[in-house]
């Protein structure tokens, strides 16, 4: 059940809004102790209304899957007790345990206070976690300000990591290994399409819930995802922030992936936990089941063999886009003599020594292939169409990650579970002074680019990179070096008109400036997931198939780590066909959600979603 549509805060629970100050030297373990008691109380007793008496009126509660069965965030009492009041009976929340050694006062910034608090509960159907931070109020109490609530596991299903007798732990016979990676004498249960790291985490994730679980990926090996892409790519994310389920990346491992170590290192995870791939496939079609099962999938293998699979559940793992790209339809285009091609077949800087290069976008994408073109002396222009969000990898990166992803930060589990415990609403209004913040650290290099006349941006109202992300899943760059070289000139910059057309030797813009090239390189993106998906489905289904990724009403993403259907009105027609897509942290964390509901489906114990 979705609620009716709500406006978020637009405020942050500052001292001076809530009149109230802090004592640095309190007790704020005892202040959580007490508050956490009452809470534990009122909410195994069942009783709604007394567990908001603990809460701000403009409390938020972000739940995901543990009390819903779905992920809802919840905003003001008067929503958070009818979701209470509704859900408590069917969970029965019980066995409430404060983990004291994570209670902590925090200030992340002079204005605001809270009391952090991490606790574990059981409900009837698993384990599940939660975080609560209390605000302090001008009569000297301490209420509630956010509560998250997180489905760790399903009573009577845990991870089976490795055998528990170690005499058991003894692998498998080479034969009998490849004849189950046949599926000869069964039927997986769930056909994973595409074996990225979206892939791969699901099927580990599966694998240890005893779900069976084969990887169908198009590519001869795994890791080719990465492989294929241009070489001078890297990951942006600190590596802190990137390890995989069950198998971290080892000590020496360099901050920031090279795209062909990522490769490596998946291609390894899949033989390191014995996952059942098969690649050189296709999926060519998923269609309704015919024989019991909800889905048939027919897949083609390299050699041309075609099998057809019954399943109940298929994971859409094919990455934050489909394969269609976007390029501009600019006019006559035939006329020009030179190359063009989109940046998803731009190889290498080398290939194009000695001409005159011009990359069209101003994304990551767009600066990593100039950034390489200015290294290796080609003469390359940008081609700036909007503005875009810049902040530094130097200085950023650890400002926007904190304490949290850093080589001295807690566990990744509880980084993960603290991130996502913000409810998307606060993380914007966080992130707009933690943007301020960013480009004060990154003022010598925004000023130059404004110097050179780069187009410029703060975010989604002045939020940074995150609701970009969120909302966009591009628009920003984050600066490894060629912002630099922009201001420099190493990367010459047009940013003052708009394409008109192409000419024999170039670009004509609509100010009639002109600009020359041998080769005219698009870095202007894919299309959207959703795309990729609707290929593989009959066309009486696509309209069943809700938006991939972006924000709904309530700030949470849509239809990812989820069914496909969403909340839409025709959900039951693509029941069973799951989407999880993102980044090497956001796959680790809810590639476990996806994995959970699909082994609740199979075990025939999940509920019904609010």
């Amino acid at each position: 059940m979705a609620t009716a549509t709500q406006t978020f805060v637009t405020f942050l629970p500052t001292l001076q809004r809530l009149g109230s100050t802090v004592d640095p030297t309190i007790d704020a373990r005892a202040i959580a102790k007490a508050w956490f008691t009452a809470f534990a109380v009122a909410v195994s007793s069942k009783d709604a209304t007394a567990v908001v008496e603990l809460l701000t009126d403009e409390a938020l509660w972000r739940d995901m899957l543990a009390l819903t069965w779905d992920y809802h965030t919840y905003e003001g009492r008067d929503r958070v007790n009818k979701f209470l009041a509704d859900q408590l009976p069917k969970f029965n929340p019980s066995t409430f345990k404060l983990r004291e050694d994570l209670v902590e006062l925090q200030t992340p910034f002079e204005d605001l206070a809270w009391i952090q608090g991490y606790f574990t509960f059981d409900t009837t159907v698993g384990h599940a976690s939660g975080i609560f931070r209390l605000v302090p109020l001008a009569n000297g109490s301490w209420k509630g300000h956010m509560v998250y609530t997180n489905l760790e596991g399903l009573g009577g299903f845990p991870e089976k990591i490795r055998p528990s007798n170690p005499g058991e732990n003894r692998g498998e016979s080479a034969e009998a290994r490849k004849k189950e990676q046949e599926h000869l004498d069964e039927e997986p249960s769930v056909i994973v399409v595409g074996g990225g790291q979206s892939g791969l985490e699901a099927s580990a994730r599966l694998k240890a819930l005893d779900v069976n679980a084969l990887i169908i990926e198009r590519n001869e090996r795994i890791g080719d995802n990465w492989r294929n892409r241009y070489a001078s790519l890297c990951l942006h994310d600190p590596v802190w922030a990137d390890h995989m389920p069950y198998l971290p990346f080892p000590p020496n491992w360099p901050i920031y992936t090279p795209a062909l170590k990522l490769a490596d290192w998946l291609e390894s995870y899949a033989r390191v936990f014995e996952l059942k791939v098969w690649t050189s496939t296709r999926v060519v079609s998923i269609e309704p089941g015919t024989k019991g099962r909800k889905w048939s999938v027919k897949v083609v293998r390299g050699d041309g063999r075609d099998r057809v699979f019954e399943v109940n559940h298929v994971v859409f793992a094919l990455g934050i886009s489909s394969d269609t790209v976007r390029v501009p339809n600019i006019p006559r285009r035939d006329e020009f003599k030179g190359q063009v091609l989109h940046s998803s077949k731009h190889k290498l800087a080398t290939d194009h020594l000695g001409k005159k290069v011009v990359v069209v976008g101003a994304g990551n994408s767009a600066h990593d292939i100039c950034l390489d073109y200015a290294d290796h002396g080609v003469d390359v222009t940008m081609v700036q169409r909007s503005s875009t969000y810049i902040m530094s990898a130097k200085n950023g990166l650890p400002i926007l990650l904190g304490p949290m992803y850093s080589e001295n930060g807690p566990p990744t589990d509880l980084a993960d579970r603290i991130n996502l415990s913000f409810p998307n609403a606060i993380v914007k209004l966080l992130h707009q002074r933690v943007a301020k913040v960013i480009a004060e650290a990154d003022k010598d290099i925004l000023d130059g680019l404004r110097r050179v006349g780069f187009k410029l941006n703060m975010g989604e109202d002045g939020s940074g990179i995150y609701r970009l992300a969120l909302q966009r899943l591009g628009g920003h760059y984050i600066d490894v070096g060629a912002s630099q070289k922009i201001i420099d000139g190493k990367i010459k910059l047009k940013a003052d008109g708009h394409i008109a057309r192409f000419t024999p030797t170039g670009l004509l813009f609509e100010d009639g400036s002109t600009l020359d090239a041998d080769v005219v390189v698009f870095a202007t993106g894919y299309g959207s997931a959703r795309e990729a998906y609707l290929q593989l489905l009959p066309a009486d289904l696509h309209s069943a198939v809700q938006p991939i990724w972006g924000l709904n009403e309530e700030g949470e993403l849509n239809s990812v780590s989820r069914e496909v259907g969403g909340h839409g009105p025709d959900a039951d027609k693509v029941a069973g066909l799951w989407s999880l897509m993102g980044n090497l942290s956001f796959c680790r964390f809810f590639s476990k959600h996806v994995a959970l509901q699909i082994k609740a489906y199979e075990e025939d114990i999940f509920g019904e979603r609010y």
